[in-house]
């Protein structure tokens, strides 16, 4: 397939802020969001939410150990766009994991939000002998369609192979640490494989790309930030990204990655820096 082929394709499939990649239950999910990871539960988070919103995106991520889920409800409600054009997500943190005690996250974290339903419902982390009690919860939730989508976070290849043994559902996404410095190509491809969605949290590295001339001259190349190039690879490689920021000019900059496309060079280049350099915990190693 000839390179312009390629660009035109890629064209068609990301074209402007309100797209969406499809879930394998229907849903569609817009593979440009806003997170909120160590925004403050106050006008920061407030802002940042409805700001984003008033300027096109329709997707926030959350979780109940951001401690800014009442927040983010406020700042949904101040926005001009309605509840039902907004993708919401929260997660179940690990303390609250199992059966019971997810049902009752589950309604606390509607209650911090006020809201009746969200859009999709992660666990956060592989809690070793809850995790599965865990889903089941997640997926009696999905069956009373109090959520629209049920997936996983930080999940290895092992850990989705394990749930999927026991499980009724596939999750239909999985949020992972995601940048050039870790890419896993075969936990990409694996759930590519599964129909599960892949989500990028951390897209910059919490700022440690920024600093490296590489990704600086691949920005300079393009006419645009760092952080345009590696969101836009995001999204070519077929992965839903949800930067994180509270600053208005960011967060409509961030959005500014529809009028141009990374060339197969480039994004060749962005996976072969892969060296599985993490700034999270990794997802068999962690104590919390």
């Amino acid at each position: 397939m000839g390179l312009q082929i390629i660009i035109e394709l890629m064209k068609k499939r990301i074209t402007d802020i309100s797209g969406t990649f499809q879930l394998h239950n229907g849903v569609e999910m817009p593979y440009l969001g806003l997170g909120t990871y160590q925004s403050d539960n106050d006008e920061e988070v407030i802002n940042a939410v409805s700001t984003a919103l008033d300027h096109g995106y329709r997707h926030i991520d959350t979780a109940s150990i951001y401690k800014n889920e009442e927040g983010v409800g406020l700042g949904i409600r101040q926005s001009s766009v309605p509840r039902e054009e907004v993708f919401v997500v929260s997660k179940v943190w690990n303390a609250d994991q199992g059966y019971e005690s997810t049902l009752r996250s589950f309604e606390d974290s509607l209650e911090r939000l006020q809201l009746d339903y969200l859009d999709l419902f992660l666990v956060h982390w592989p809690v070793q002998g809850k995790y599965k009690e865990t889903w089941r919860a997640l997926e009696h939730l999905y069956a009373e369609k109090r959520v629209r989508a049920i997936g996983v976070s930080n999940f290895l290849q092992h850990h989705l192979e394990d749930l999927m043994a026991d499980s009724t559902m596939v999750p239909m996404v999985n949020q992972m640490e995601f940048h050039p410095y870790v890419v896993q190509q075969d936990l990409l491809d694996f759930c590519k494989k599964n129909t599960i969605q892949y989500e990028a949290w951390s897209p910059f590295m919490q700022g440690k790309l920024f600093d490296l001339d590489i990704c600086k001259g691949l920005a300079k190349k393009y006419h645009k930030s760092v952080a345009q190039v590696i969101l836009r690879w995001n999204l070519q490689k077929g992965v839903v990204t949800i930067p994180k920021s509270v600053h208005a000019k960011r967060i409509v900059s961030n959005a500014d990655i529809f009028d141009f496309v990374l060339t197969p060079e480039d994004m060749a280049f962005l996976d072969g820096l892969d060296r599985g350099e993490r700034i999270g915990a990794h997802p068999d190693h962690f104590d919390f």
